[in-house]
């Protein structure tokens, strides 16, 4: 009867407050299979989950004690019953971060960046923190769906990014024309950023979320986009592998990168992720940023799985440690975008391509950025 008070307790907390961000129970919950099955409704209620059977409680029921287990240790982060609390890890990963980057970055052989001509390489001074956000030239957290397509997402993050930051404008860029288009990676399947930096060089740019929208599946390429409505780069490159040149990359831009995913990590909520974790890469993401606080130093990391994952859609991940590929492998070979300004846009407003703004100099990166008008498409 305690339980059926609480339950009902907390419903109509939930009509006076509004539905929470977050899913939260009580751990009386925990104690009889009744609480359980009450929580599992009240969960398939909160993330409008219609899907329900044993198999399915026989899962939530796991994750609920191995979120309530870890939240009970001493981490800097905490987990959460989020929409994937009735899928098993292996199940997760097939469904939302099956991108194959490590697959990828095998089949592509060694990655021979010419470290000499790095673009950052020379870079001092370094600001101790930094937020791209704050500077107006991140696009809202989308959500790449039951497709592999975060590689896609990643690599058209940065790019959104580097646009704001040199012509002032930011606009919703298209995931879908890369995941239709781009040969060298394969669609909902998996790829890689750095190629799909190299086919927005080659195929005139890169189409408008608007006029190229996001279907979650892999369609015929529509040819008649390229050049059209399309924002435009000038190269790429890729870091070596080290946290002071990943470093020095973000303090100017945002930049793609990619990492191994857990069971810890996909029910992330808040805090520094700290793993546990290898560096087999399957999912991509973008930094944003870095800072640090007494729990410890990080990244500013952009995911694409909505804004109901972890801190609205970004995660606080670990940085500063001993292991030379970072932790799950978020040093290796992050991708950078390059936008000169001799490479001007196509079909978008002409004069606001190049505002007067002094550009970011590779010694103060936290000056000479330019007002932002934004310009966004629907949003996910």
């Amino acid at each position: 009867m305690e339980i059926n008070k609480f339950l009902l307790l907390s419903l109509l907390l939930a009509l006076i407050l509004g539905v929470a961000e977050s899913f939260d129970y009580h751990e009386k919950e925990l104690e009889s299979e009744e609480g359980l099955k009450g929580m599992y409704d009240r969960w398939r209620s909160h993330h409008k989950v219609q899907q329900k059977s044993q198999e399915r409680f026989n899962v939530f029921k796991y994750n609920v004690q191995h979120v309530h287990k870890t939240n009970k240790m001493n981490m800097p982060y905490k987990l959460e019953l989020n929409k994937f609390a009735d899928l098993t890890a292996h199940e997760m990963k097939i469904k939302y971060a099956d991108s194959k980057i490590g697959h990828f970055m095998a089949l592509q052989g060694p990655m021979k960046n010419n470290l000499t001509s790095f673009k950052y390489k020379d870079a001092t001074n370094l600001p101790p923190k930094i937020d791209w956000r704050e500077r107006n030239v991140v696009t809202p957290v989308k959500s790449q769906g039951q497709c592999g397509s975060c590689w896609a997402f990643s690599a058209v993050s940065a790019v959104e990014s580097i646009n704001a930051i040199k012509t002032g404008q930011l606009i919703e860029l298209s995931e879908q024309q890369l995941v239709d288009c781009d040969s060298a990676s394969a669609g909902c399947d998996g790829g890689l950023m750095e190629p799909a930096f190299k086919f927005i060089v080659e195929h005139g740019g890169l189409a408008t979320e608007e006029s190229y929208p996001y279907t979650e599946k892999h369609n015929p390429c529509d040819k008649s986009k390229f050049g059209h409505h399309s924002v435009t780069l000038s190269g790429q490159e890729y870091t070596d592998g080290t946290e002071e040149q990943l470093m020095k990359a973000v303090a100017h831009q945002p930049v793609s990168i990619a990492m191994e995913t857990t069971e810890n990590f996909f029910m992330y909520k808040e805090g520094i992720y700290t793993g546990p974790c290898g560096i087999n890469n399957n999912h991509a993401m973008t930094i944003v940023g870095y800072d640090e606080c007494p729990e410890g130093k990080y990244w500013i990391v952009k995911n694409s799985w909505g804004e109901g994952w972890g801190e609205k859609g970004y995660v606080r991940f670990q940085r500063g440690i001993a292991q030379p590929e970072g932790l799950c492998g978020i040093n290796r070979g992050a991708a950078i975008p390059h936008k000169d300004g001799d490479t001007p846009n196509a079909d978008i407003c002409p004069q606001a391509q190049t505002p007067e703004h002094k550009p970011v100099q590779a010694n103060n990166p936290s000056e000479g950025l330019p007002k932002i008008d934004i310009r966004r498409s629907k949003e996910f």
